[in-house]
């Protein structure tokens, strides 16, 4: 890995300089808009019983999230009313914009202005959106609108098991950094933590990948993707996940 730097008086490498301005703080009020998709911030009375009727049967969501599974209405919307309204994490509702249904969940979380890094965790997508465009533009529509804030980096975690997080991850154009070993615990388990990032260098090429494949021309008349969005984001992929022996102990 390259790591760019000046020197400082002392001769000593340092990091680029950057500017002393900070990014802009996310609105816990305002929605992010798309063509698919709207991302509205969450609120349990308009959007607790859709997402809890899309969540139903989805029990492999909840496998790497601290809450959940819901065996009642009532415990979800509690889980919802104890969210909404925060703005770290800022929780948002992804709603169908064919529908008018609430499908998922989306945060942004560990919002630092002066280092202008944000983290995209907390999502919870439902079978209804899972491998579709909506999943990828909600995705898109959250790392846009934080680098349009000025924000140089955008983190992704999840738990180093998480095959299909990681695999989400290197698809979205986002580089592997590494695991932090024995990070945190979650539901009695042990959790190291895989942590993958976009940077603002990034972004133009990412947006370009992005807005490409999103495409109506992209998709033939059944809905099947003509091109893939791995393919058009592999070349920001800086370092790929390696091999991972996985040790299943009774």
């Amino acid at each position: 890995m390259l790591l760019k730097s000046t020197k400082n008086q002392f001769g000593a490498p340092v990091g680029t300089p950057v500017g002393s301005d900070q990014a802009a703080t996310p609105s816990a009020s305002a929605p992010i808009m798309g063509s698919r998709c709207d991302l509205l911030p969450l609120e349990a009375s308009k959007h607790g019983e859709d997402l809890f009727d899309a969540f139903q049967g989805d029990d492999e969501l909840w496998n790497y999230l601290p809450q959940g599974p819901f065996d009642d209405l009532q415990g979800f919307l509690d889980w919802l009313e104890q969210v909404q309204g925060k703005q770290d994490p800022l929780f948002y509702s992804i709603i169908d914009k064919a529908t008018g249904k609430a499908v998922g969940v989306s945060s942004y979380l560990r919002i630092d202005l002066r280092a202008k890094s944000i983290e995209v965790g907390w999502l919870t997508f439902s079978s209804a959106m899972q491998r579709t465009p909506i999943a990828t533009e909600a995705m898109y529509l959250m790392m846009k609108h934080t680098f349009e804030l000025g924000f140089r980096r955008y983190e992704w975690k999840c738990n180093a098991l998480n095959q299909p997080s990681i695999a989400a991850a290197h698809r979205l154009g986002m580089s592997f950094e590494g695991v932090f070993r024995q990070a945190t615990t979650v539901k009695g388990h042990n959790r190291d933590t895989a942590w993958f990032s976009i940077i603002d260098s990034d972004w133009p090429e990412a947006k370009i990948a992005f807005e490409s494949w999103l495409q109506e021309d992209n998709f033939d008349e059944t809905g099947n993707q003509l091109s893939r969005l791995s393919d058009l984001t592999a070349p920001l992929v800086k370092d790929r996940w390696p091999n991972l022996r996985v040790q299943i102990e009774s």
